[in-house]
């Protein structure tokens, strides 16, 4: 009895540190027989800063429920990003969602998040405390933001370059 108490517990601890921020909330209309049926969507983007991070696209007839569910949905999406010692990402790569491109280069210790609307949000709450993103293509935020999460996916480490090419990680900077 006390273990699964324990669990709970444990569970509850897990869910307090994620942190979620809204990107956008939108009234959107939908017409029927009877007139216009109007709703709201959420994008949120849900992280809890230690290289994890998702985003979710909610929709409700009120807001408050439209975020409820951009949460949940980004909790669905969760991807892990590798995040370097000076908390950068560990080497240039770029995104694309839609119509949106966005380029990331890593940064030095002290650099700051240089990156621009639903970009820098997706990168503060992966964690990621120093790099450069650039924004081209649209300007949807949730295409940016996805084409963010879709360039922070395709990130790896230089373990695991060594490992893919079967040699160690001190041959891989040999040329």
């Amino acid at each position: 009895m006390a273990t699964g108490r324990r669990k709970a517990n444990r569970a509850k601890k897990e869910e307090t540190n994620w942190q979620e921020r809204v990107i956008q909330i939108r009234r959107v209309s939908k017409v029927v027989k009877g007139g216009k049926k109007l709703s709201f969507r959420a994008i949120v983007v849900v992280g809890n800063e230690r290289g994890q991070v998702g985003v979710g696209v909610g929709k409700a007839s009120d807001v408050i429920g439209a975020v409820k569910k951009g949460v949940a949905d980004g909790k669905k999406h969760l991807i892990d990003i590798p995040i370097t010692k000076s908390n950068s990402i560990p080497h240039p790569i770029d995104g694309i969602g839609g119509g949106a491109k966005v380029i990331m280069r890593p940064a030095a210790p002290g650099t700051g998040v240089i990156a621009g609307g639903a970009v820098r949000t997706v990168l503060e709450l992966a964690g990621v405390r120093n790099v450069l993103a650039k924004q081209l293509g649209s300007n949807n935020p949730l295409n940016n933001a996805r084409a963010a999460v879709n360039a922070l996916s395709t990130l790896r480490t230089f373990a695991e370059v060594a490992e893919d090419r079967g040699i160690a990680i001190e041959n891989l900077y040999i040329i």
